[in-house]
């Protein structure tokens, strides 16, 4: 057993925190879009009201959000006032891959970083190691911070799954074991002991 899953005293502070993955987007199946600005389909206004009816969202709910429109205009639709967008939410770089079908790429090329995704980057792009330092940054300080005790960050899928591994503490590599469905909600509970160390609950996922 972990030393972190051992009870605790704990102090009065806790935060929640809801992971929203954006809906489906209009652009062709098999065309990558990781930090290509598409636009979203028309479903964005169903998963607002999935949200509302299982999020309950204040004036004290601060909302974040990836920059792209994905993302953003599912932001916008749910805050009562202008949602904080924070570029290390955004999803992978693909790089020279962006916009391209699969199916155009050179098979051995789309192999080798199959094969190791963790550490190697799409050509012009970045790993998933990469993406995974920029969001973990993001994630450790805004509970550091604790200026919040009600958070609802919408963005993407590669990016809800790197915050799950570290909350799970498994290896990146296994992160997509995960399923992140479009519109899904998944919910961490972060305690903090009388140290003031946080220590975490995962409440649901891909709900």
């Amino acid at each position: 057993m972990k030393e972190h899953e051992y009870p605790r005293e704990k102090s009065n502070m806790s935060i929640e925190i809801y992971l929203v993955r954006h809906g489906t987007v209009k652009i062709e199946q098999g065309i990558i879009h990781g930090q290509s600005d598409v636009e979203p389909s028309d479903d964005y206004k169903k998963i607002v009201k999935k949200i509302n009816k299982q999020v309950k969202i204040t004036k004290n709910t601060a909302i974040y959000s990836s920059p792209l429109k994905r993302c953003r205009v599912l932001a916008r639709a749910l805050s009562r006032s202008e949602p904080i967008e924070d570029p290390r939410l955004i999803e992978l770089n693909f790089g020279k891959w962006e916009l391209k079908n699969w199916d155009e790429l050179d098979a051995e090329e789309v192999n080798k970083w199959m094969e190791d995704f963790v550490s190697i980057s799409p050509p012009n792009g970045e790993s998933y190691l990469e993406l995974h330092e920029r969001v973990s940054d993001f994630f450790l300080k805004l509970i550091k911070k604790q200026e919040h005790e009600h958070v609802l960050i919408i963005t993407h899928g590669g990016v809800i799954r790197s915050i799950l591994t570290r909350v799970l503490e498994i290896p990146l590599k296994n992160s997509f074991t995960l399923e992140i469905d479009p519109g899904s909600i998944t919910k961490i509970l972060v305690n903090f002991d009388v140290k003031n160390t946080p220590w975490f609950k995962i409440k649901y996922i891909n709900l």
